[in-house]
């Protein structure tokens, strides 16, 4: 550690939907504490991931993609996300390596930003040749004055530690945050459901994903250390419900194996996950279910 300056602060993650921010987030604490998924608006809430280095402390918080909102689940993802751009130490920017420099969405987001922002160009696998990334970040550097541009790809990992050690060089002196055991404020039970959630994204089509919520109604150890966890998948239809069981109970056999295998990873033991669909009629629009769910 340099002089032994010890730095922490809080870091937002922003940017559009399914641009890499969770996957970059799991890359860099080591462990998988957001969910993802390839569709676009699986993250729904703000959500902080405590990394720890010899040099300092770093809050990353995740949050929903900025997007066109339509339904008031949709309203209170953009508004949750738009919220962590101030107040923070460092914004980071995350946009595919691929995106146009004149995005409207991107725009929006450093429009009135006072807060120093680093730029992730992610995803940068996808671009053919390395004078075509070049003249990437070329174009970046005219549209803000960030203080670095930083090249990654997220989901192999290249380029995330020179930009942990970016981001830690522009955040403040200051102790640690949080004790250095932990990897995130959120309670095990709300990642438990966000892993079920999680498989009903992967698992599922059309508009089911972002039809769903999933309740965790009971989260118990028993004396032999199962976890015994009790969760409703919510849905908007009861037309829908045939969908999430499946035929003779199939899809919902395999959403609740492969979240369970996901959770036991996480938690470090055995544990029977109990799972039922429950229809709450045009949940994603009522401001009462939407806060019982934690999104408003």
């Amino acid at each position: 550690m340099k002089n032994n300056v010890f730095k922490s602060g809080f870091v937002s993650i922003v940017g559009r939907p399914n641009v890499g921010k969770s996957t970059l987030l799991n890359s860099i604490i080591g462990e998988k504490i957001v969910i993802t998924s390839d569709k676009p608006q699986t993250t729904r809430n703000r959500i902080q991931g405590i990394h720890n280095i010899p040099e300092g402390q770093i809050v990353f918080i995740d949050t929903p993609g900025i997007h066109t909102s339509r339904s008031r689940l949709n309203r209170s993802m953009v508004d949750a996300a738009l919220s962590a751009i101030s107040g923070v130490d460092l914004l980071l920017l995350v946009v595919e390596a691929t995106t146009p420099v004149d995005s409207p969405l991107v725009k929006e987001v450093l429009s009135g930003v006072r807060t120093p922002v680093v730029l992730a160009l992610n995803k940068i696998d996808l671009l053919p040749e390395k004078d075509v990334l070049l003249e990437k970040i070329s174009a970046w550097s005219g549209v803000h004055p960030f203080r670095e541009i930083v090249p990654i790809s997220a989901g192999v990992g290249d380029g995330v530690e020179h930009l942990v050690k970016t981001i830690t060089s522009y955040l403040p002196e200051g102790p640690a945050l949080f004790p250095d055991d932990i990897l995130t404020d959120m309670p095990e039970k709300f990642i438990c459901g966000e892993m079920i959630r999680e498989k009903v994204f992967r698992l599922t089509h059309a508009e089911i994903p972002y039809s769903t919520a999933v309740e965790v109604e009971s989260f118990k150890e028993r004396e032999n250390g199962v976890v015994a966890i009790t969760a409703a998948i919510i849905l908007e239809r009861e037309t829908q419900k045939g969908i999430i069981i499946g035929r003779k109970g199939e899809m919902l056999k395999r959403i609740g194996t492969q979240a369970r295998q996901d959770i036991e990873r996480l938690l470090g033991t055995r544990v029977f996950l109990e799972l039922f669909v429950k229809v709450v009629e045009n949940w994603s629009e009522r401001t009462s279910k939407l806060r019982e769910l934690g999104y408003e």
